[in-house]
């Protein structure tokens, strides 16, 4: 996992370690996405492709979940993903 889990030896507010587990916990839902797309590619077998789509798919819905979260309690991230959401817009003209 790219990212480390905050813990209580650092200068984190309860607040601020909080949100970092939400961002460690969408980090750890990503990586496993793609490790079970990755097999989904790998594989020939069409049961094993229907089971690693399916997991994929939930940990989808736990990306949802912890965002969910996060930007109940993270104003900042709110304004800077619409920010985001703006500035593609722009960039490919929709």
């Amino acid at each position: 996992m790219l990212s480390k889990i905050p813990t209580k030896e650092g200068n984190l507010s309860k607040e601020q370690s909080d949100r970092e587990l939400l961002r460690a916990g969408i980090l750890a839902e990503l990586e496993a996405i793609n490790l079970y797309e990755q097999m989904v590619a790998t594989t020939s077998d069409g049961d094993l492709k229907k089971v690693f789509m399916a997991v994929a798919k939930e940990e989808k819905e736990h990306v949802g979940e912890f965002q969910a979260l996060l930007l109940e309690r993270d104003s900042e991230q709110v304004e800077e993903l619409k920010k985001g959401k703006e500035e593609v817009r722009e960039i490919i003209g929709k």
